[in-house]
């Protein structure tokens, strides 16, 4: 539903709850209650709360909570106190406010007597009510937590009414301030890595690229998508806002460090392992990577040739014929032979893979949907999950990642550099990247962490000769270890033409997850990035790359046929944007799910610029007491 009908219900209001006849027992004139806006002002002076809080009604997500608080305010103050009168002040206040309108006996004389025990109990139940629908149960507790550490003086209000007060609105303010001005935002992962730690806490600021007006205003406050505990969806969809965002004092720009919300958020699975429910990087990918899994399970796997058995066999077969090294020859060649043909076999098999790729993205939608269980490969086991949601934009995860490219440029990755418009990207100082790192032994963790500031976990003293490393890291120990080599770990591109079947079902892995675009972690091909008021020429290759701009992010149908495009149904031939878009990447560059992975993110999805460190806290050592109060480069 859109935000106007709540906006026309609030100018419409007053007069359906008869203020004009309400407004002269209070000592106000009739006109007075016809005045939009103005009444609201008046209301809340008859009600006993400040007049300027008309203003908040203006803003979403609150004009709910202040319209309440005017009604409860305003049959208080004539005398209704019930539970049943206050949820009816709360949620149907029609009656009562009739009842106001039409009884001259009916004023707004009412004043609380806390010295009075039937005042009190009148109320009691009632204010109770209010605290719980503020803040369950918290509420309570902090209320009679901070209640019993002050002194309770004569004719003053009781706990549960001024500490309820108290956090009402105190809530409202953080609303305000968290929707408008900025959000701490803790980091979950370690993408950013060095530049942002895991156990960071952060302030976004809103106010750099200018606030967005929510898209779901409606929703329990101080919380993203989920209410904690009981792992339920926080927000209703029950008012619904276009995308507006208010003015700031900058644009995105590159290389800043920015908050948006997942763009492949737009539906998640729900596993009740994982915090607030969600479950993975990426529902696209996660139907990609169940759509092959399933294929693989259907095929019958005594139709793959048994590499060892057959060598087996054949070596059985030769050996009449050669001995020693003559036949280890001669199998080596055999192998080879064997080898192409199941390879040969493979590509057949994996041809009907690709042929019927999105028949088996709809058995996979359903695995997932219907069945509500998908294949975890880190767990090596089958995961029973509460199924599939759809989020809208400001309820998508936030994540946080560097700003590589902004709208209008052009963008290319080879050899884990970034190039922008054909101009190599700087390399930050805490960026990582990987490398296999030969004849070098870092004696012990300890000395890893203390001397270079690395966490190496016991794979590496296992054998794995991998290492993420800032330039820094690596030049220091280049230095202290001259015989040291370091290889950067370097998945080439090639050419779809060169790559066999099963390779080309790799390819799904990296954006724009195609069979026909073969990207990698560290080499990506060269590309444009949307920009509103652009318009391209659509042809077979870019289409691609921005058919989920066009469907999923700015809300057009997109089909082919016989070579022709259809847009909303009608003939195509060229697309203009209507939003700018941007391509975000994490300085832990091989441990990153990023645009590589799921793509632009467009501007609406856009949240802020973090800022600052206020906390930092290690999972296992503790708080890092450098990095609070530091500033994000």
């Amino acid at each position: 539903m859109s935000a106007l009908y709540f906006y026309l219900f609030f100018l419409i209001y007053p007069y359906l709850a008869m203020w004009w006849k309400s407004f002269p027992k209070a000592g106000y004139e009739r006109w007075q209650a016809l005045i939009p806006g103005y009444n609201y002002a008046i209301a809340s002076k008859i009600g006993g709360q400040p007049w300027w809080w008309a203003f908040l009604m203006i803003i979403p997500g609150i004009h709910l909570i202040m319209w309440m608080v005017f009604n409860v305010s305003f049959i208080r103050k004539h005398g209704f106190f019930s539970v049943g009168d206050t949820l009816q002040g709360i949620f149907f206040p029609f009656i009562i406010m009739g009842k106001i309108a039409n009884d001259d006996e009916l004023v707004p004389q009412f004043t609380t007597d806390w010295e009075k025990k039937e005042d009190l109990e009148r109320r009691k139940y009632s204010d109770h009510l209010v605290l719980f629908l503020a803040l369950p149960i918290i509420g309570h507790v902090v209320a009679y937590v901070l209640g019993s550490l002050q002194k309770r003086k004569k004719g003053k209000k009781t706990i549960i009414k001024e500490w309820g007060d108290s956090i009402l609105f105190a809530l409202i303010a953080a609303s305000i301030i968290r929707t408008y001005v900025f959000e701490p935002f803790q980091i979950p992962t370690g993408s950013m890595e060095k530049t942002l730690l895991v156990g960071d806490f952060l302030f976004v600021n809103k106010l750099a690229y200018g606030p967005k007006v929510p898209v779901t205003p409606l929703s329990f406050p101080l919380v993203h998508n989920t209410i904690p505990w009981v792992n339920v969806k926080s927000y209703t969809s029950l008012e619904k806002l276009n995308y507006t965002r208010l003015p700031g004092w900058a644009s995105v720009d590159n290389y800043d460090v920015v908050v948006f919300n997942y763009p492949s958020g737009d539906t998640a699975v729900y596993d009740p392992r994982m915090p607030n429910g969600l479950m993975g990087h990426d529902y696209h990918g996660i139907v990609n990577t169940e759509a092959r899994r399933l294929y693989e399970q259907s095929i019958d796997r005594n139709t793959l040739p048994n590499r060892n058995r057959l060598l087996q066999k054949r070596r059985k077969e030769l050996a009449l014929k050669f001995k020693g090294k003559a036949l280890d020859s001669v199998m080596r060649i055999e192998a080879q032979k064997l080898d192409r043909n199941i390879d040969r076999k493979i590509n057949q098999i994996y041809a009907d893979f690709i042929e019927n790729h999105e028949d088996w993205k709809d058995k996979a939608r359903e695995e997932i949907a219907v069945n509500k269980q998908t294949y975890s490969n880190n767990e090596g086991k089958m995961i029973h999950h509460y199924g599939v949601i759809a989020r809208p934009v400001d309820k998508r995860e936030n994540y946080i990642k560097r700003c590589i490219g902004i709208a209008g440029d052009s963008i290319e990755i080879r050899d884990a550099r970034v190039f922008v418009n054909g101009e190599p990207a700087p390399i930050f100082p805490h960026q990582n990247l990987q490398y296999v790192v030969k004849n070098l032994r870092l004696p012990s963790p300890r000395v890893a962490k203390s001397k270079y500031d690395m966490e190496l976990n016991r794979d590496y003293y296992q054998g794995r000769n991998i290492m993420n490393l800032t330039a820094q890291q690596k030049e220091l120990l280049k230095k202290n270890y001259p015989d040291a080599s370091f290889e950067l770990v370097n998945p080439k591109r090639k050419s779809v033409e060169k790559m066999s079947n099963r390779e080309l079902a790799d390819n799904l892995s990296y954006y724009p997850k195609s069979f026909d675009h073969h990207n990698t972690v560290a080499n990506f091909e060269k590309f444009w990035i949307p920009e509103k008021g652009a318009t391209i020429k659509l042809n077979e290759h870019n289409v691609t790359w921005y058919k989920r701009v066009i469907t999923a992010y700015e809300g057009h149908s997109f089909s082919e046929q016989d070579g022709e495009y259809f847009i909303d149904g009608e003939p195509a031939q060229s697309y203009t944007f209507e939003m700018d878009y941007y391509w975000m990447m994490g300085d832990n560059r091989y441990n990153s799910a990023d645009s590589r992975v799921w793509g632009f993110v467009p501007e609406d999805h856009i949240v802020g610029r973090a800022s600052m460190v206020w906390f930092s806290k290690h999972p296992v050592d503790g708080v890092r007491w450098n990095r609070i109060f530091t500033l994000i480069e």
